[in-house]
């Protein structure tokens, strides 16, 4: 269980540190198809970079804490392979991981970091007027459809996966 948490902070940082290299050095507004439609719309291109080399040194954040994540995924089925999970077992691992994944997103990102401290708008004051007033981030049924749906079916997906490849390696 210990791991299966840690894997989990593992990846709640290694998406944080996507969104601040988006955000913040990339600026490149393809990268915000998840953002408010109204906000994307807001969105004016950005020719210049933040300072000399941000939009490289984004890219490289982002390719490191793409690895981490895949990392931290082969971590969970190694460690489940060697400590012999069932079906039950690896599902359980995912389902937490992804859980916890998809809370911090939605009160961290969501509802934090855009609605109360504005980080996006800092970067993007464009889309003030159109994120003003929101009590919550967006998309609300998308994120719970993806939590209480998506994420489950996602997670009996991977385990059925291992356990199959885990078999027929034994």
């Amino acid at each position: 269980m210990f791991l299966t948490l840690f894997l989990a902070v593992v990846c709640c940082v290694a998406i944080t540190a996507l969104l601040i290299a988006a955000v913040a050095f990339v600026q490149d507004e393809k990268m915000f198809s998840s953002a408010p439609k109204e906000a994307r719309e807001a969105l004016k291109p950005r020719n210049g970079e933040l300072f000399p080399g941000a939009r490289a040194m984004g890219w490289v954040i982002m390719i490191m804490a793409a690895a981490t994540i895949l990392g931290a995924g082969a971590a969970a089925i190694w460690d489940g392979f060697r400590s012999g999970y069932s079906f039950r077992d690896f599902f359980l691992r995912f389902a937490i991981i992804l859980t916890v994944y998809k809370l911090y997103d939605m009160i961290f990102f969501d509802w934090f970091l855009l609605c109360k401290f504005g980080f996006f708008q800092h970067y993007y004051p464009e889309t003030e007027k159109a994120l003003r007033g929101r009590k919550y981030g967006f998309n609300i049924i998308s994120q719970l459809l993806k939590l209480l749906v998506f994420f489950p079916a996602a997670s009996a997906l991977m385990a059925w996966i291992c356990t199959l490849f885990r078999r027929s390696i034994s």
